[in-house]
């Protein structure tokens, strides 16, 4: 007598609560939450060609409507490096976004282009909506001053690569500059002056050395070298933003080429503005290095040339201009609230750039430091 086929006898499943992405550490409500609560900060950044609405798949801008006639597109992504270490531990992360935005549109203005629009990435283990909205306050108001919409960007949670309360930025920006007014450097000629505008800080380089030379430090005492403010302000002082006070001058034929004063410092950044037959002589005696440099150099026992090409000795900017237009850029820029100082001037020779004179001034940064903390 056959069996009939039939299923094998099986258990009841045990009982388990379904998966989801929460408790994987993912939290699309705390997602959603940041993008209300940043909308009105992105709204602020409106300009002519973006309307800095944000929940789309990608940001759109009209060049025709931000009123350019045969521009040429110029594009720079960046971060803030190990100052965001501090800031993390310091938990100040109202400034930061101002870094990452300064670092992206000081790029562009110096080869002549209008910043037209920004995108963001936050990276975290655990989105914290608080923290996030301070990062993106940052962006959005810095965004504004450099004239720059806010269009996209991105939040990404991911658990397991981060460690508690860290998190990591990126940031992207495009703008564009008429054809015929492009800064590549065939504008520079032996006899040219060298202007420096005066920087806020560290800006957002050497932080991998400066950090290391802090180390013991009270961060949350005064500074060492300026009693009025804690050290971590100094430390985290944010990037300045050139952009608005030299896009006139610009547009006005006035600058042969700009040099931002990022990682390498004046002794690497200042030849990349150069054509081959071109050099930069600067003199270290036409502007104070200030106290914070001669600080970290005292901490560091740091020779000069070292201190030259690791941070901006107090130059954030370089501009390359005409005898003739020294005064009236002076002028403008004295006008516009930026510090400047004759720096120097461009020789023939082999592309390259020297800082007279370093060894012997800022070589007495350590005393100048004992004497005055005596």
């Amino acid at each position: 007598m056959s069996t009939p086929n039939r299923p094998p006898a099986t258990t009841a499943p045990a009982t388990y609560a379904p998966a989801t992405y929460a408790d994987a550490g993912v939290s699309i409500e705390a997602g959603n939450a940041l993008v209300k609560m940043i909308a009105p900060l992105v709204r602020a950044t409106r300009r002519p060609g973006a309307d800095a609405e944000i929940g789309g798949f990608g940001g759109i801008f009209d060049p025709k409507a931000a009123g350019f006639i045969d521009p040429l597109l110029v594009a720079a992504t960046d971060g803030v490096g190990t100052k965001l270490r501090l800031a993390i531990e310091a938990g100040r992360h109202g400034t930061i976004g101002q870094d990452l935005v300064a670092m992206c549109v000081n790029d562009l203005i110096v080869q002549g282009a209008e910043p037209l629009f920004f995108l963001d990435y936050f990276a975290t283990g655990r989105l914290e909506t608080g923290v996030a909205e301070q990062v993106v306050a940052g962006i959005a108001r810095a965004c504004a001053q450099a004239g720059c919409a806010l269009i996209g960007g991105e939040t990404a949670e991911m658990p397991g690569m981060y460690q508690a309360g860290d998190y990591d930025l990126a940031g992207f920006a495009v703008g564009a500059v008429e054809r015929e007014q492009l800064l590549a450097g065939d504008r520079v000629a032996a006899g040219n002056l060298l202007l420096g505008i005066g920087s806020s800080g560290a800006h957002s380089n050497g932080y991998s050395l400066l950090r290391r030379l802090v180390e013991g430090e009270a961060l949350e005492a005064p500074a060492p070298f300026d009693p009025s403010q804690k050290l971590i302000d100094a430390l985290l002082a944010p990037t300045r933003l050139y952009v608005n006070p030299l896009l006139p001058l610009l547009r006005a034929g006035r600058l042969n080429a700009l040099a931002h004063i990022t990682g390498g410092g004046l002794l690497e950044n200042v030849p990349r503005v150069l054509p081959d037959d071109c050099r930069a002589v600067i003199d270290a005696a036409a502007w104070p290095l200030p106290p914070l440099f001669q600080w970290l150099q005292q901490k560091g026992r740091m020779e000069a040339a070292e201190l030259a090409r690791t941070f901006n000795c107090g130059i954030g900017m370089v501009l390359a201009i005409a005898q003739h237009e020294a005064a009236a850029v002076t002028e403008a820029l004295t006008q516009a609230g930026e510090t400047v100082f004759a720096i120097g001037r461009i020789e023939t020779g082999a592309k390259g750039c020297e800082v007279r004179g370093a060894a012997g001034l800022w070589g007495q940064a350590a005393g100048w430091i004992a004497a005055h903390d005596a």
